[in-house]
């Protein structure tokens, strides 16, 4: 009698959890949405110009090139249906995406996330010695190795949280075809850390130049999907920028 009782009672426990189960994944993320990101290195800087290593805010401001091409920018931009224009905190970056903003009548948000990765030591060093020295661990994060820290900066953990928290901020706006601008290595490490189809020899191969973009499909619940890398939009393995 109390067997029967049990196994009745189980039953019903099963059941009801079973309905449960059924209700929470046909109602997950009932609200998830596909986005288009468009990020935007920054046009050329003082720092760039010089050769120099530089990513501490408010950082440099553009060189007359730069503001040159921020103009350019913004005019290829115009028309381009985009929602919402966001910055980080460098000036470069401010100053590239004031013209599209105004541009596209849009604001411009300022986004502390979005800021360049910090070279820590090797801050105002050549550029050219940055392979040996600001770039060598963003090799190790993209083996998996997200521990390795650059030398009184972050480790890639950390870079990609708070690149992320400001991606998951631009999403939870409401936008559908937002425009970011950051910098190079910011963008090209969270976006090959990222997205579903992630082709590593990209950032040695082709690197953002200034205003260069990469633009990204999806969503932070489901993933993301790499639809373009400066011009290319052919990843697979063979392809041009392998």
């Amino acid at each position: 009698m109390h067997r029967s009782l049990l196994r009745s009672i189980l039953g019903i426990f099963a059941a009801l959890m079973a309905v449960v189960l059924m209700a929470a994944c046909s109602s997950s993320n009932p609200e998830v949405r596909q986005i288009t990101l468009t990020l935007v290195r920054h046009a050329e800087s003082t720092a760039n110009a010089k050769g120099l290593i530089n990513t501490k805010p408010p950082g440099p401001p553009l060189s007359a090139e730069g503001q040159k091409q921020a103009e350019a920018l913004a005019s290829k931009l115009k028309g381009g249906d985009y929602d919402g224009v966001y910055s980080s905190e460098l000036l470069r970056s401010e100053q590239t995406a004031e013209p599209a903003a105004k541009a596209l009548d849009e604001k411009v948000e300022v986004l502390p996330g979005l800021n360049e990765i910090s070279a820590g030591w090797y801050e105002d060093l050549p550029v050219d010695r940055s392979e040996a020295t600001y770039l060598l661990p963003m090799n190790y994060w993209l083996t998996s190795n997200r521990k390795f820290t650059i030398p009184g900066s972050v480790n890639g953990n950390q870079f990609n949280a708070q690149f992320s928290d400001a991606v998951q901020h631009i999403y939870d706006s409401g936008n559908n075809k937002p425009i970011a601008f950051s910098s190079g290595n910011a963008i090209m490490m969270w976006v090959l850390l990222n997205v579903t189809n992630p082709k590593d020899s990209l950032r040695t191969d082709h690197p953002l130049p200034n205003t260069g973009r990469v633009v990204v499909t999806g969503n932070p619940v489901t993933g993301w999907t790499l639809k373009e890398w400066d011009g290319i939009t052919d990843f697979s393995v063979g392809a041009t920028g392998d």
